[in-house]
């Protein structure tokens, strides 16, 4: 049976994450024939309302699509080489513990090649994490204190730790906050008004927003919108909308971001766990034919997931919340068959 497309399987799904436990669920999508948007549930529990495109939220590991592309800009600016060893921007500090800056290059770390062990499984599952802000370097020290998950470039292992060091990267090579540069080089030119990269301690969404919902081991559901964004940091600390999201996928594939040549390098892919890797980016094959490209977003209270194609179609989902037994909802699934 062909897989349902468009608008009528989109919603069937949404419910379905719905009816499965998640508290809200939306996805917003672009097309031939312009936008639309389904919803079900609510983006806050206690109310009737539902989450609405122009609804913010913690889109997690979206951030790193925008991290990557400063490093290509600097790049494609002579101001920093993919294949040059994180040693020679961080000096001693990817160094013990069997790791070796000088044989873990910027690309690998953009790949998830570099076999930096992770640090965020002992923090953003812990609700006293947010009490105070954390700095990079101690977020790096967590990740480096478990061995290597491999010698560089020898397997794939997706590193939120790869991404805090190449958060300090663009701070050690442009003299400026990763979040300023950010902010400077894409949020600001792409008219991207409803993102933001928090400052440590902006620990509120700004604007109007979803909620998002987490229930801790031996613990209730829990509000947890609230969240210190140093913790996931340059990993995934962003906050944005669906058309937002959107907007920033397509400019990518459309050239507006990055030079020709530096958007070849992001999109020459490895395989990985799920669909294959770019630098920072993944190439995601779709049921009615073609590929998109994008990235997921997950954390305690939000799973989300943006993709968009070469010829002009793009989707976002969100859902702010687990499904029952905290299961993540499927919202590949779900983007896949709004471009569809």
């Amino acid at each position: 049976m062909e897989p349902i497309g468009g608008k009528a399987g989109t919603q069937a799904i949404v419910d379905g994450f719905v009816a499965q436990g998640a508290p809200g669920a939306m996805v917003f999508a672009n097309g031939r024939r312009g936008s639309w948007t389904v919803t079900s549930g609510t983006g806050e529990l206690g109310t009737d309302r539902p989450i609405r495109p122009w609804d913010r939220a913690r889109v997690a590991s979206n951030t790193k699509m925008f991290v990557s592309a400063v490093v290509l800009q600097l790049a494609g600016e002579g101001k920093l080489e993919l294949d040059a060893p994180i040693e020679q921007y961080l000096p001693g500090l990817v160094q013990g513990n069997g790791y070796d800056g000088n044989k873990i290059t910027v690309r690998q770390l953009l790949q998830h090649t570099g076999g930096v062990a992770d640090y965020t499984e002992e923090l953003l599952k812990d609700p006293e994490a947010s009490q105070h802000p954390w700095r990079p370097e101690e977020l790096v020290r967590i990740g480096l204190s478990h061995p290597p998950l491999f010698e560089p470039g020898a397997g794939w292992a997706y590193s939120n730790t790869g991404y805090i060091l190449l958060g300090m990267l663009v701070e050690a090579v442009s003299g400026n906050d990763v979040g300023d540069e950010i902010t400077d080089r894409l949020i600001r030119p792409l008219g991207l008004w409803q993102t933001s990269y928090p400052e440590p301690g902006e620990q509120r969404i700004r604007g109007p927003h979803a909620h998002g919902y987490y229930a801790f081991p031996g613990r209730p559901v829990a509000d947890v919108t609230e969240l210190e964004p140093s913790i996931p940091g340059a990993a995934a600390s962003m906050v944005s909308s669906g058309p937002d999201l959107t907007r920033f996928a397509r400019a990518l594939l459309d050239g507006k971001v990055l030079r020709p040549e530096m958007l070849a390098e992001m999109r020459e892919t490895v395989p990985a766990v799920g669909p294959n890797y770019g630098l920072g980016i993944r190439e995601v094959p779709l049921p009615c034919g073609g590929v998109a490209w994008g990235h997921s977003g997950n954390m305690p209270g939000f799973d989300s997931f943006t993709l968009a194609t070469e010829d002009g179609r793009s989707a976002f989902v969100v859902v702010n919340g687990h499904l029952k037994d905290n299961k993540v909802a499927d919202v590949r699934k779900a983007v896949e068959t709004a471009l569809c």
